[in-house]
């Protein structure tokens, strides 16, 4: 079983250049969802459906999250498709 925390997914948004509402609305969810997930620098206290939305968007888009929550989280970007 697979988990990412928030930092991660500011990351991972960062590498994309999208803003919090494009991740929201990519993933299903609310820009509030969005905004709360991101503001644990650990794993957030979420639904899993909620966290595997985003972490599925994000990783058709070319993100690899590396590293576990505990031991050097991190994400690296393949392929970046053009928008």
């Amino acid at each position: 079983m697979w988990m990412i925390t928030g930092l991660q997914i500011r990351a991972a948004r960062a590498l994309l250049r999208w803003k919090a509402a494009e991740l929201a609305e990519a993933s299903g969810l609310s820009l509030q969802t969005v905004q709360r997930l991101e503001q644990f620098d650990g794993f957030p206290a979420s639904h899993m459906n909620t966290i595997n939305a985003v972490y599925r968007v994000l990783q058709a888009q070319g993100i690899e999250f590396i590293g576990a929550p505990d031991d050097a989280p991190g994400v690296r970007l393949h392929n970046k498709p053009d928008k």
